[in-house]
Parts: C-alpha cells; sequence; structure tokens
C-alpha cells in the first residue's frame, strides 16, 4: 500500500479524498504521526529488498549428493538447511531422499530449501548362533529383526542333535534388517558305516595316525617348527572336524616340530572353563606376540567343560578368549 492510498482510507471523507499532513498532525498527534512514518518506511523498505530478488524455479535435487545439491542451488542463489535423515532401502546413503519446497516451484532467490538425506538400508550386526539350539537362533534371530533362512543338517562327533554348527553370513557382519540367515544344524552322530573327522588339534600325533590306520586312511604330515606348542603337537587338519571321510581318503596335519633347548622351559598354562548353564558355546584362543596373531585353539565345547593349554612364555604377550565370537578375556603372558 502507498503513501497516497494509505491516506485515502484512513482519513479521507465522501467530500475530500486526501487529508494534509497538518490534519493528520491535529487529529493523531505527533504520536501518531511518527508511527504512520515509520510504517511508510518499513513498507517501502521491504517491498523495495523483495521485489529486487529475481524469481527462480527450484531444481530437482532428488538422488543427488551434498555436495552436488548445494551445487545445484548456489547457482541460482538458493540456498540448503539439512531437515533430518531417514532409512531408506532404495535410496543410497548420503543422498537427498526428499526437498521442500519441490522441485519446480517458484521461489525468489535467497529462498532456504530444506533437505533430508537418505541413511541408506537400516542396518544390524548378524549374532553367532554358533553352538544354540535351532529354536533360540530362531528367537535371536528375530530380535536382531533378521529371518531364519534354509536349514540345512550335517552329522556331528562334538555337537548334540539341532545345534547349530554353521551360518551364513557369519557373525557380527553388518547387513540390512530381514536378510535371511542360512544355517547347518546338528543331525547327531553319524550312523555306522559313516566315518567323520574328529578334532585332532592340540593333540599328539601318534593318536591321529592310530585313527588313521584303523578306518584306512592315509596320512600326511607337515611340520611347523615356528609353533608355539611342543613338538608333535597337532596344530591344524584338513579335513576339518566332523568333515564326511571315505576309504583311502587322504588326511593332512600339520604339527609342531619345534625343538626344545634342553632346558627346562617354562610354559604359560591357559586355563578356561565353559559357563555351566546354557547350550554348547564356540570358544577361540588366540595368542598374541611379536610374530602377530596365533590361532591356538577353535572349537565347539559343552557346557561345564575345561580347556587347558600350554604355550611357552617366550611364544605370547597375551592370551585373548572368545566365546561366540565375542571377547571375554585378556590375559597378559607373565
Amino acid at each position: 500500500m502507498g503513501f497516497k492510498e494509505f491516506y485515502q482510507r484512513h482519513f479521507s471523507s465522501s467530500d475530500e479524498k486526501i487529508v494534509s499532513p497538518g490534519f493528520v498532525l491535529r487529529a493523531g498527534g505527533v504520536g501518531f504521526a511518527l508511527f504512520f512514518l515509520t510504517y511508510f518506511l518499513f513498507s517501502w523498505t521491504m517491498e523495495t529488498v523483495i521485489h529486487d530478488r529475481k524469481e527462480v524455479i527450484v531444481p530437482d535435487i532428488s538422488g543427488k549428493s551434498s555436495v552436488n545439491a548445494l551445487q545445484a542451488l548456489s547457482v541460482i542463489n538458493l540456498a540448503m538447511k539439512i531437515g533430518g535423515y531417514e532409512f531408506n532401502e532404495t535410496v543410497p546413503i548420503g543422498t537427498v531422499l526428499r526437498q521442500v519446497p519441490g522441485a519446480g516451484a517458484t521461489v525468489r532467490e535467497g529462498k532456504i530449501v530444506r533437505v533430508v538425506f537418505s541413511q541408506g538400508g537400516e542396518s544390524v550386526f548378524t549374532p553367532n548362533l554358533i553352538g544354540l539350539p535351532l529354536r533360540n537362533a530362531e528367537l535371536l534371530l528375530r530380535q536382531r529383526q533378521l529371518v531364519l533362512g534354509e536349514v540345512s543338517e550335517s552329522y556331528s562327533l562334538k555337537a548334540e542333535k539341532g545345534t547349530v554348527l554353521s551360518q551364513d553370513p557369519k557373525p557380527e557382519l553388518s547387513v540390512s534388517k530381514n536378510t535371511m540367515v542360512q544355517v547347518a544344524v546338528s543331525a547327531g552322530l553319524p550312523p555306522a558305516g559313516i566315518v567323520m573327522m574328529p578334532d585332532f588339534r592340540q593333540k599328539k600325533s601318534d593318536e591321529a595316525q592310530q585313527w588313521a590306520s584303523q578306518n584306512g586312511l592315509s596320512l600326511g604330515l607337515t611340520e611347523d617348527p615356528n609353533s608355539l606348542f611342543p613338538g608333535g603337537t597337532i596344530i591344524d587338519q584338513d579335513p576339518q572336524p566332523d568333515t564326511v571321510v571315505t576309504a583311502g581318503a587322504r588326511v593332512a596335519l600339520t604339527v609342531s616340530s619345534r625343538k626344545s633347548s634342553g632346558l627346562a622351559e617354562r610354559e604359560f598354562r591357559v586355563h578356561y572353563e565353559v559357563s555351566q548353564s546354557g547350550a554348547q558355546r564356540h570358544i577361540r584362543v588366540v595368542a598374541l606376540g611379536k610374530a602377530g596373531d596365533r590361532e591356538i585353539f577353535n572349537g565347539l565345547r559343552d557346557p561345564g567343560s575345561k580347556i587347558d593349554l600350554s604355550i611357552p612364555y617366550a611364544g605370547a604377550e597375551k592370551i585373548r578368549i572368545f566365546v561366540n565370537g565375542i571377547l571375554v578375556e585378556e590375559r597378559p603372558v607373565k
């Protein structure tokens, strides 16, 4: 509204369209005149500032990265403000999911466009199911918003029937919600006529040789002089435990050939007791030293069972014990 229109609306009569400033001062006083002058100056200033800005069309920045979106807006003198983040499996993480005003809207230069960025598909970590009964494993998957997929069976010398032996994806991997996790469960002990590979790790090679001879299998030995274990101790094997082997198959063992110094060598004893409650647990023991990390035990153990290992003091600086993939204990070797 201009100066003249304001006077005509508020101070004119049917006989007199324009009222003089003197009348205004007499009718309203000095205070009203100051208010009127302030209103006039403010209106004139705002109209000048706003109408001097050009109108532009808001571009479509959906699916663009923050850098590209800001660049597209700044070219036409628009600003950007982050309005939040949302999970969305169909839009890559870090890209624009939504914008306000929307693409195609007409605005004046300097307008702020609010954007919401995608955080991608909401992810979770796969739990460790190994050693759990199948029912417990399925409940744990539901708690993590994951789905039990195909269930296969395999005979086992150690795991009770219905206990999870392996899983895919592996434990502690980041996956999207509702991912299917395939598992293999124990079918119990094998029937007569099926030979399965025992777990010979940390046992003496003589025991493995006797078993191979009884089952008509050939045995190949590879020596490891850098092993932490005393000479003659089996430290690795192929096939892995609970694998079905056929007559005439070849079994490969890696055996420690560590030589004694001839003196009484001090050894560090690793003792761990599996909790009495719950199901079988997957236990892994790792030795950390200057030569790197070395796995000295890896296997399923029943509730209440005990693990006893001995390694030379010079062979490691720390011992780490993992239960179902979770580090539960770290001990210095001293």
